[in-house]
């Protein structure tokens, strides 16, 4: 009953006994509690029940069997009362204790087991489970900041309902949960209802408590109790909860490191394996081909990229020459870099024209790659029997041909880039190669390296160095332009994977 109500709320209120002999006419009388008890009013004694200066009750007693109370009664019972006073008192002084032991126990068993553990899920549910152990909760949940999106979401959460949303993602600031994550300070609600901050996750929530997790003054996140009842929490709540806060907070962040270091760990292996694909699909040697001085290099960037190149014996006297950059980096590009690689030796094989090729080579790619995935590349048959080189350019930087006469031919003639156009048409160009014309494929990891004020490489330098390396062999002219590249580019420049292909007619 509310405190003011009936006798006993009287009482409770004023501190004062009060006798009344006719309860039937007695305004003050809560009649709903003699139908309850299924008694009729008749008389009623009530006595406060006063322990340490504290109001903690009211001893009542209905319908004297001989008349109504007197003085002598209610000197009687005012007597009893103080005994009641003490006893009760006791039990509570007792059973204060005892929480409180249980509570110190419970911290210490728990401060042993999550410096046992390095895993996150585990760590998590040790706190809400021991939590509730101690604490009123009908639900509770942890919430972990996320400062790059500046939101705070829960990462481990118990009672609620299996149909509910459990699991919350809320902006800095957003509800009790943020309002806390934000200012980190705790707060206590006694009636959720009242607070404009509560945002309603459990139906039956009556009050709730949130307690910032903090390591240094750095709020990592949020604990999050809430109780069925009305006035659940209190300070000792509180306390214990700031308490058991504060031991979660360096096992939760040691976790997380550790997941992550494991994560980390995880990829740098999976990459590793992914680029030891990606050079397994790349030339063991050099060819050896009659006439010509042909020399490949491929400088990995440190990740996994999609840089591609091939010397793909055909029939004899004809080599296919390939060339290729994968948009975007690590294994997604490798996957799509072995996809475009199987493509091409199959259409290879099929004894298809270049442009067929091409066009049939972007028609499978464009079925498989999600959109804004695309290969730029380039394919070209030397034929050494008649020195003509035919090819296609898919959207790939233009090679660059140096003749003799020290004249310079782009070779730009193919089509878009595979994969971005599902029905493209791509075009070939025969050219006719002479005794000391040079062929130069690359990537854009050469032209786009950038020296200290951001200017790039670029072809101009790149022709120039060319022809000041012309009459060295293929393998060295590579390794020339590759040093140039890496004297011209800043020292924290990040490089892309950078590939190159020299055909040299001797």
């Amino acid at each position: 009953m509310p405190k003011r109500e009936g006798l006993i709320g009287r009482v409770a209120e004023n501190r004062e006994p009060v006798i009344s002999n006719d309860l039937a006419s007695d305004d003050r009388c809560n009649q709903r509690i003699f139908e309850e008890l299924t008694l009729t009013p008749k008389s009623a004694l009530a006595v406060p029940l006063i322990g340490r200066a504290q109001m903690i009750g009211v001893v009542e007693a209905l319908n004297k069997a001989d008349g109504g109370f007197d003085e002598i009664d209610l000197d009687t019972l005012v007597g009893l009362a103080n005994q009641f006073a003490v006893a009760i008192d006791n039990a509570n002084l007792y059973r204060d204790a005892r929480q409180e032991a249980k509570e110190k126990q419970l911290l210490y068993e728990v401060g042993k087991k999550l410096s046992s553990t390095l895993h996150i899920d585990e760590v998590l549910k040790l706190i809400i489970g021991s939590l509730r152990q101690v604490v009123d909760c009908a639900a509770g949940g942890i919430f972990l900041i996320n400062e790059d999106k500046n939101e705070v979401s829960t990462v481990y959460a118990e009672g609620y309902a299996k149909d509910s949303d459990q699991y919350m993602r809320l902006k800095m600031g957003q509800g009790l949960v943020g309002w806390v994550a934000e200012s980190g300070e705790p707060v206590i609600v006694s009636d959720v209802t009242t607070d404009d901050r509560y945002i309603p996750g459990n139906p039956e929530t009556k009050s709730e408590m949130v307690v910032p997790i903090k390591i240094d003054d750095r709020v990592i996140g949020v604990l999050n109790l809430e109780s069925t009842k009305s006035n659940a929490y209190h300070g000792q709540s509180l306390d214990l909860v700031t308490a058991f806060a504060s031991h979660a907070a360096i096992t939760i962040e040691r976790a997380i490191l550790h997941d992550k270091m494991l994560e980390n760990r995880r990829f740098e292996e999976q990459l590793a394996i992914a680029r030891q694909i990606q050079l397994s699909f790349l030339p063991k040697s050099d060819p050896v081909i009659e006439g010509y001085d042909v020399s490949g290099i491929n400088i990995p960037s440190g990740e996994v990229g999609g840089d591609y190149y091939d010397f793909i014996r055909i029939v004899e006297n004809q080599t296919g020459i390939a060339i290729a950059d994968v948009s975007g980096k690590g294994i997604p590009a490798s996957l799509i870099m072995a996809s475009y690689r199987a493509s091409l030796i199959a259409e290879i094989r099929n004894n298809y024209a270049i442009r067929t090729i091409c066009k049939k080579v972007n028609a499978l790619l464009y079925e498989s790659l999600e959109r804004g995935n695309y290969v730029t590349a380039f394919y070209g048959v030397l034929d050494t029997k008649n020195n003509i080189f035919t090819f296609s350019n898919c959207g790939h930087n233009q090679p660059i041909l140096l003749r003799r006469d020290d004249r310079i031919e782009f070779m730009q003639e193919g089509g878009l880039a595979l994969g971005i156009v599902g029905d493209a048409d791509y075009e070939e160009r025969p050219i006719f190669l002479q005794s000391g014309d040079i062929m130069l494929f690359y990537t854009d990891g050469v032209t786009e390296a950038e020296k200290p004020d951001g200017g790039q490489y670029g072809t101009d330098r790149l022709i120039e160095t060319l022809r000041s390396c012309r009459n060295l062999p293929a393998g060295e002219i590579n390794r020339t332009i590759y040093a140039d590249v890496k004297d011209f580019a800043a020292t924290d420049h990040m490089f892309d994977d950078i590939t190159m292909i020299v055909v040299k007619k001797a």
